[in-house]
């Protein structure tokens, strides 16, 4: 959950978004020193007399500034093809739930059961209980077990929309017709919210998403009060 002024990622509770983590700071040290570097550059030439002006025309000059680059893009590139391989990798879920997006609240069908299957409104800020986030909370959470990895079926019924949950490290579009995959595996227990962010209409923003993973014994009992 995302606290005021939060100028950071919130914490990652998936390998996924440990992995998206530890590549945003990767790549931001990069920025960083190329920052660094060109307004060094910058100030030097300003505060400096050129007195070897011939050195910008230099055979070696143009060669290391061309094969530099493309080295910092591969070294970019890398671990960012290897996240996203791992992102659409899922290997024997344990569980399936489907969800479908709606003008404007979210149905879920775990579909390895039977009969169960619920829609997810957001709770009006009157019937709010205390601690209960405003524009958040929801009347109905997905409860899921830690874990194990579980698979995500995500679509729409009228308009785009997008499933997402920053603390997972997810992100996926609901399209009409369409049937995306995402995958879910949390290292501990929590409540994770998360949001439509896709512009779906007017209420776009009174789509809220809570996850509440829970442990597997706790999960069936869930599960079995529910049926």
């Amino acid at each position: 959950m995302a606290y005021p002024f939060q100028l950071g990622l919130q914490d990652a509770t998936s390998p996924i978004m440990e992995e998206l983590t530890s590549f945003h700071d990767h790549t931001l040290m990069i920025v960083f020193l190329i920052s660094s570097l060109v307004l060094y550059i910058i100030s030097s030439m300003l505060s400096t007399k050129m007195t070897h002006t011939s050195t910008m025309d230099a055979q070696g000059v143009e060669t290391i500034w061309t094969i530099l680059p493309a080295a910092i893009l591969v070294l970019i590139a890398l671990p960012s093809l290897r996240i996203l391989y791992m992102m659409d990798e899922i290997n024997n879920p344990v569980l399936t739930v489907k969800t479908m997006g709606h003008q404007w609240y979210w149905s879920y069908e775990y579909t390895d059961y039977e009969d169960l299957c619920f829609d997810s409104y957001m709770t009006p800020t009157s019937d709010l209980k205390p601690g209960e986030l405003r524009l958040l909370e929801v009347d109905n959470r997905v409860v899921l077990p830690m874990e194990l990895p579980i698979r995500m079926l995500i679509s729409s019924e009228d308009v785009l929309h997008a499933w997402a949950v920053p603390s997972l490290g997810l992100k996926t579009d609901a399209i009409p017709g369409r049937l995306n995959q995402a995958t879910i595996s949390s290292n501990r227990p929590g409540l994770f919210y998360g949001q439509c962010s896709e512009i779906c209409g007017s209420n776009h923003s009174f789509m809220p998403i809570v996850l509440e993973m829970v442990p597997l014994k706790h999960f069936e009992n869930w599960s079995a009060s529910m049926i």
